[in-house]
């Protein structure tokens, strides 16, 4: 069933300090809302010249009502003002499963995708920073890709066939 199916609205505030906190805050909201298990993730990129910025502020690094490109051109703004030659970066992805909202024992994955962030925007799928990251191994940014291409290599890709094998398997005790 999906959050729509479920009359889940959006909206839980992600007032945690990680991914794991946050994804954890919108699985319990989802379940509590839904009386169901609920599945949910929090996702975002860490820029190492940035210690990690932005990080869980991702969606809203310039702001709440920020647009992705308002988001990318800060983005680029700070890491050219470091002046460093370090560009390395990763989306993170952090997925949780609660079997019901006050569930005390979440199952929970990760997915990374290394890359590092171009010095200007190239491609035109994708969403959010997929336009400024780029996987050096084949020279090209996220929005190069197809949307299946990207699920294969994504992070949320990784953490979403990891949560289906620990489900399908049954989560380590």
């Amino acid at each position: 069933m999906s959050a729509l199916d479920a009359n889940i609205t959006t909206g839980c505030p992600e007032t945690g300090a990680t991914f794991v906190e946050n994804a954890i805050l919108k699985a319990r909201d989802g379940a509590r809302q839904s009386g169901h298990a609920c599945l949910a993730d929090d996702s975002g990129l860490v820029v190492d010249a940035l210690s990690g910025e932005p990080g869980v502020m991702s969606g809203r690094y310039a702001g709440d009502l920020a647009s992705d490109q308002e988001n990318m051109n800060l983005l680029i703004t700070r890491l050219d003002a470091t002046n460093s030659p370090n560009r390395n970066a990763r989306f993170i992805c952090c997925m949780v499963y609660l079997r019901h909202a006050q569930d005390p024992y979440p199952i929970v994955t990760h997915g990374t995708l290394e890359g590092v962030i171009a010095t200007k925007p190239s491609g035109k799928s994708g969403f959010g920073y997929d336009p400024i990251f780029q996987l050096p191994n084949i020279n090209k940014t996220l929005a190069h890709l197809s949307p299946a291409e990207k699920n294969k290599v994504s992070h949320r890709g990784q953490a979403c066939r990891k949560m289906c094998h620990l489900l399908s398997v049954g989560a380590p005790d």
